[in-house]
């Protein structure tokens, strides 16, 4: 036996499919994907339930949940968690706010921009005040009517009670 007798023949082609541990891996990728889609409930659905079918691969599973982040913390990449966002971006936006209050040197430019901020911090104030307005006007309207309907309804029996006597 020779070694060209172990060896393909020359119109032998492997196949255009992936490898066993291509697909696999391609499907856990469609499989994180899918539990990313369906939110935190999802991942702790099939942790739970990956725990009674197969405790290593539960444990696994929840390791891996942990470790990425998708068990307590909002990931990044899940559309239902972007309120939070990542602790990257919360360190971020306080080092922008931080560097926002810093004075830049320019005397001319940090008067306007404390100038501004005073400004803004009055209009917001201004803008609160009349939310706070608004709301105790629709809350008197309420008890208003209902007061007014109370007084309907009693004046209403009393008549019934003069009628029937």
């Amino acid at each position: 036996m020779s070694s060209t007798d172990l060896s393909p023949p020359a119109d032998y082609r492997r196949s255009d499919r992936p490898s066993f541990v291509g697909q696999v891996w391609t499907g856990f990728g469609n499989a994180v994907s899918w539990l990313d889609g369906h939110g935190r409930k999802a991942w702790i659905a099939v942790t739970v339930a990956s725990f009674f079918l197969a405790p290593p691969v539960g444990v696994a599973l929840l390791l891996f949940a942990i470790g990425t982040g998708r068990m307590f913390s909002r990931h990044r990449d899940q559309s239902w968690g972007r309120a939070c966002g990542s602790r990257r971006d919360r360190q971020d936006a306080f080092r922008s706010a931080r560097m926002a209050m810093r004075p830049s040197g320019n005397t001319a430019f940090d008067t306007y921009k404390a100038e501004t901020l005073r400004r803004l911090e009055d209009e917001q104030r201004a803008f609160e005040d009349f939310l706070g307005r608004l709301r105790e006007a629709k809350d008197k309207a309420e008890f208003d009517q209902f007061m007014d309907e109370r007084a309907h309804k009693a004046r209403r029996g009393q008549d019934g009670d003069q009628d029937a006597a």
